[in-house]
């Protein structure tokens, strides 16, 4: 009679203890989304694929080299997944670890025209901005630097934000999802030494957000008014309204081309002809 009451116990245990590893690794792969440890973590998951593979078609000297390699990557797992770490540890102490998450992500072709809107504005009273646009490699790290908005993306709020003298002004707007996140948020300066002197904290800021992901950003000039954009690493400059939409249109929508009685083209306010 004992055993038939302990085996039923056991067994529930044993479910409840798959149920509560079950959900802390899907909390942790929630924590991860969105940041570059997603993508390292695929990483080492091919990296564990690779390594099982070679072990089993009995290579020796490449299963040595993958010992070896693991010795190294668990040394360096704790420095390389700091950030993910601290905020795991920050969002235990404030009871947000288990907080549920949601995602959306608004028309996109009214985003990008809120935004071209906004961009006319400021270039047109030459003040300085820099707008991020988050693809598909998150950049959460960067995201929590600033100031929570959660707001929608339109042409008024992005001016008023980077009006001088703001509290917010100086910092970039980070776009994810479709919607206006965060504001005054740091991004990484780039270390490129081949940039024109000429480029300030901004654009070197601009540039730097798309060495470590797959962000778009717009940066126009306090100094000129002038656009520029930057992606993987390079910036384009001095671009009027038509080549600021393109390059919009190719990397939020996938378009090429644009047929110019669907939108229509217009320079910026102070271009001049």
């Amino acid at each position: 009679m004992s055993e038939f009451i302990t085996d039923p116990i056991k067994v529930v245990l044993s479910l409840l203890d798959i149920l509560i590893v079950s959900y802390l690794f899907y909390r942790l792969l929630l924590l991860i989304r969105g940041t570059r440890a997603e993508q390292l973590l695929k990483g080492l998951l091919l990296l564990l694929v690779f390594s099982i593979g070679s072990r089993y078609l009995q290579l020796e000297v490449v299963g040595w080299l993958m010992e070896k390699m693991w010795t190294m990557l668990f040394v360096a797992l704790p420095v390389v997944f700091q950030p993910e770490l601290r905020r795991a540890l920050e969002q235990l102490g404030r009871g947000h670890f288990f907080a549920g998450t949601t995602s959306r992500w608004t028309d996109r072709d009214t985003v990008i025209e809120e935004i071209l809107k906004a961009v006319a504005i400021l270039s047109q009273t030459q003040t300085g901005a820099l707008i991020v646009v988050e693809r598909d490699t998150g950049i959460k790290d960067y995201i929590e630097s600033g100031v929570p908005l959660d707001a929608l993306v339109s042409s008024q709020l992005l001016v008023n934000i980077f009006t001088p003298k703001t509290p917010l002004h100086d910092g970039a707007v980070i776009v994810s999802n479709g919607r206006i996140v965060r504001a005054g948020c740091f991004l990484p300066l780039t270390d490129n030494p081949n940039l024109a002197e000429d480029l300030g904290t901004r654009h070197r800021a601009g540039i730097g957000i798309t060495e470590v992901s797959d962000a778009l950003t717009i940066v126009v000039s306090e100094e000129t008014g002038s656009v520029s954009c930057a992606l993987e690493g390079k910036l384009s400059r001095d671009l009027d309204q038509k080549g600021v939409r393109e390059i919009l249109e190719r990397e939020l929508l996938g378009k090429r081309d644009r047929k110019s009685e669907v939108f229509k083209v217009l320079r910026w306010p102070n271009e001049r002809e």
